[in-house]
């Protein structure tokens, strides 16, 4: 789906507050049944160490990247470790190892087959099934995409994502805004936050994000590209949480961008419309190009004159990181 408007703009007007307005009791009602299965489910621990990046929004803050970039250190300390997804948006519930060479997001969904380009991944429903299936198949470290309102598999670490632009939106929970739950009894979960910004040594507001008075460590994060920008002008889609942040990447990085389409998340593209893009892009003389996430989504044989742009995670404490990944395997090896 497409963020509405008032998710995000104080501003929106006065149809997008009436809708607003009419949409509290659902959110409360949303409300109620996490924090009750919060509540009312006793996490199950597992022989390896379980590390979850999740966030507190729905979409956008770039947790996958983060988790990615846990990946890459944990195999720098020569560590087994595996991914664990839900597999948001494909159609098998898993237990299953992610296979790049058979499986497509229709499959998986789209960012497990992201993972899995780095390490071992296992979709499964039932988080804790999937973390035994990992288990089975060695893993000391189990880093899980997602999570954070999942209590079913006890988690050694927790950390939040925190997008530092959109912040908590207009601070209401879904559908009337973009939480997932309260801010504050979210954050109690947390070990660590990390905050994604825009580019390094970008300025954050701890106290409009609720950060100022936590005791846990607060540590800033960016993404940048992986691959060099195609000289020629561009025209951009995107399917994603927030389509515009992709934009501004994208000119940021010196993009000539002569048109953009935004799609809403997770969109799974048809042939029509990958026809429509080409000759759209035809029309304006660029190319095509779209987030790695989205291009996961298009099938093998509709790529071509599509460019995927890939960017990975530059953590601002390396170092800290590191250590966060030690602190989950040591609190791992005490309650076994």
């Amino acid at each position: 789906m497409k963020p509405p408007p008032f998710w995000y703009q104080e501003s929106a007007g006065i149809f997008s507050r009436l809708t607003e307005a009419v949409l509290h009791p659902l959110a409360a009602l949303y409300q109620f049944l996490v924090q009750r299965r919060l509540r009312s489910v006793k996490p199950s621990a597992v022989e390896a160490a379980v590390i979850c990046v999740g966030n507190l929004t729905l979409g956008g803050t770039g947790k996958t990247p983060v988790a990615i970039g846990l990946l890459d250190i944990a195999r720098q300390m020569d560590i087994n470790v595996q991914a664990l997804s839900r597999g948001y948006g494909g159609k098998n519930k898993g237990p299953l190892c992610v296979d790049l060479a058979r499986h497509t997001a229709k499959d998986v969904g789209d960012e497990p087959l992201m993972l899995a380009a780095t390490a071992p991944v296992w979709i499964s429903r039932n988080r804790v099934a999937g973390a035994e299936a990992a288990i089975l198949h060695r893993a000391e470290l189990i880093i899980m995409d997602d999570g954070h309102q999942n209590p079913e598999l006890h988690k050694d670490l927790s950390i939040v994502v925190i997008d530092a632009d959109a912040g908590w939106g207009n601070g209401r929970i879904f559908p009337a805004g973009p939480l997932r739950e309260p801010v504050e009894p979210g954050l109690s979960r947390a070990n660590a936050i990390i905050v994604m910004t825009a580019e390094p040594d970008a300025p954050v507001d701890h106290d409009s994000l609720g950060l100022a008075d936590l005791e846990i460590p607060v540590m800033t994060a960016w993404l940048e590209p992986a691959e060099a920008l195609p000289a020629e002008p561009l025209f951009a889609f995107a399917g994603i949480g927030r389509p515009e942040k992709f934009f501004r990447s994208l000119a940021a990085a010196g993009g000539q961008l002569e048109s953009t389409q935004s799609f809403p998340d997770h969109h799974v593209y048809s042939r029509s419309e990958l026809r429509e893009l080409r000759h759209a892009a035809e029309d304006a003389g660029a190319q095509l190009i779209t987030t790695e996430k989205d291009y996961m989504r298009i099938p093998a044989a509709e790529r071509s004159g599509i460019t995927p742009w890939p960017v990975r995670v530059v953590f601002a404490e390396p170092a800290r990181v590191t250590a966060w990944v030690q602190q989950a395997l040591d609190a791992a090896a005490a309650r076994r």
